[in-house]
């Protein structure tokens, strides 16, 4: 049986991250508002925990990234299948990542794509050109890499 799974990024800020990667990817921010709201009503949860982004309540310290169309659980708003979960660290990011993502967008759109990272926030780091294909390395505004071939 095959296991679910996201992918957890450590961040300073988790909400810019997740903003960054949900219109990088074409994704939804996740809306945790209506079990945080239903927590805090019940005084479950301290407001410590709490702050608002996007005009609604959200965790303090996380935010994620969900594709649109993939199902999701109603109440928490968390996604059930392809997501990027950015929680927040106190230490800056120190090395190279020993993960990262790719996105496949061909040859032809390429260029166009990195530029519209760019004005999203990534960076462009280099261009790589080898017998076995080329891409493109960025990093994103808190200097993850990640690749556009």
């Amino acid at each position: 049986m095959p296991l679910s799974w996201k992918v957890v990024v450590d961040s300073a800020d988790p909400h810019a991250q997740a903003d960054f990667w949900a219109a990088a990817l074409g994704y939804t921010v996740e809306d945790n508002s209506k079990l945080i709201e239903q927590l805090l009503g019940a005084g479950a949860v301290p407001p410590a925990l709490v702050t608002e982004h996007h005009g609604r309540h959200s965790w303090r310290g996380a935010a994620a990234a969900r594709h649109p169309e993939d199902p999701y659980d109603e109440l928490s708003g968390a996604g059930l299948g392809r997501r990027l979960l950015f929680n927040q660290v106190p230490e800056p990011k120190t090395g190279k990542n020993r993960i990262h993502l790719d996105l496949h967008v061909g040859t032809e759109q390429r260029a166009a794509e990195v530029a519209r990272l760019e004005g999203l926030g990534a960076s462009m780091v280099r261009a790589v050109d080898e017998p076995g294909g080329s891409w493109v390395v960025m990093t994103d505004p808190e200097g993850n890499e990640f690749c556009v071939a």
